[in-house]
């Protein structure tokens, strides 16, 4: 008999895609998605597949190279640096006119509420607006204007979103948290693309702030302090926070435990060269550092059946031409955590 399963979809910007790979893992094991509850692109990869559309979805994001993700940016600069116009109306495309109570499977976006400061779940109304609202990445995508409410990405409260699909009487609970500090050994898988375009890829998203320049560092030496955060940590003691598909009995961390961290601020220096650029980089470091946090809280309040963790570093939230390498990566990973799953059941 198949299990019916509750999906939990994170926020994470372009890991987001991973989000299609699990997908695909868990109905080729015959799994039975039931109900979904999604922030951000969890909520934009599960309101598609909520639709029935993720097929044409997929085929859509791994067509596109480095020039037509350049295409899909609408540069703003007022309250967001992008429109997201072109990349929505695209999806509105793909998903057409449909409310959420016309769906197929119960389905839920989690969006931010700033004038009220609350949560929003959307449990009703139209699909591809609902969202677009999940998905407003504060500083990065303007903001939606429901009456007095300007609504931004769920993930500033809630980058996990759990809580909706806890009473959907479920067989399983599976979250997919793209935020995970794991230090573990998953990379993308390589694929070779046209260095002219990743050119013209790279200029654009250094103009919309993917460096910082701290100490006016020239832009080299910016390249190589960003491939230094990026890349993983040397191996340690497996964490269980990380690495169990239980999390039931998981706490965060309350003070910081990482080797070499500071415990005083002496040396430490003000910046005062920010620039446009390197304030949306800098707010959108401390956006995912902020849901890294937060997703660990929401984890050990309400702990899945089963948590499926995409690590936060294996690529930048805004490199959204990886859709091939991260789908991949979704399918992997998921694999993993589910033999590890079943073979514990068994």
């Amino acid at each position: 008999m198949k299990k019916r399963i509750a999906l939990v979809l994170g926020s994470g910007g372009a890991r987001g895609y991973a989000h299609i790979g699990v997908i695909e893992e868990l109905e080729r094991r015959g799994y039975d998605i039931a109900c979904i509850a999604g922030c951000s692109m969890g909520a934009v990869v599960g309101g598609i597949y909520a639709a029935g559309k993720l097929d044409l979805y997929r085929d859509w994001i791994q067509s596109l190279d480095y020039l037509d993700v350049l295409r899909l940016v609408d540069v703003s600069f007022r309250l967001g640096a992008i429109r997201g116009e072109k990349v929505f109306g695209q999806i509105r495309n793909i998903v057409g006119e449909i409310n959420i109570e016309d769906l197929r499977i119960p389905y839920t976006a989690v969006a931010t509420d700033l004038t009220h400061q609350q949560e929003i779940w959307f449990q009703e109304g139209c699909l591809h607006q609902a969202m677009r609202a999940s998905a407003a990445i504060p500083s990065l995508f303007t903001p939606v204007m429901q009456g007095n409410r300007m609504l931004v990405d769920g993930g500033l409260l809630n980058p996990l979103p759990i809580v909706p699909v806890v009473s959907s009487h479920c067989d399983l609970i599976i979250a997919v948290n793209l935020n995970s500090p794991s230090q573990n050994s998953y990379q993308l898988p390589g694929i070779q693309r046209p260095p002219a375009f990743k050119s013209r890829f790279d200029t654009l998203m250094n103009s919309l702030g993917s460096h910082m320049p701290f100490r006016n560092k020239h832009a080299s030496d910016l390249l190589e302090l960003e491939q230094v955060m990026l890349k993983p940590l040397p191996d340690s003691a497996p964490n269980p926070w990380v690495e169990s598909t239980r999390p039931g009995a998981q706490q965060p961390a309350a003070a910081p435990t990482q080797e070499g961290a500071p415990k005083s601020a002496s040396g430490s220096f003000i910046i005062d060269n920010v620039g446009p650029a390197s304030l949306l980089d800098l707010i959108n470091q401390s956006f995912e550092v902020m849901q890294t946090s937060l997703a660990q809280y929401k984890i050990a309040g309400y702990p899945p059946d089963i948590l499926i963790n995409v690590p936060k570093r294996v690529c930048r939230f805004f490199e959204f031409y990886k859709a091939p390498e991260l789908i991949a990566l979704g399918r992997e990973i998921a694999r993993d955590t589910l033999d590890r799953y079943e073979s514990e059941e068994h």
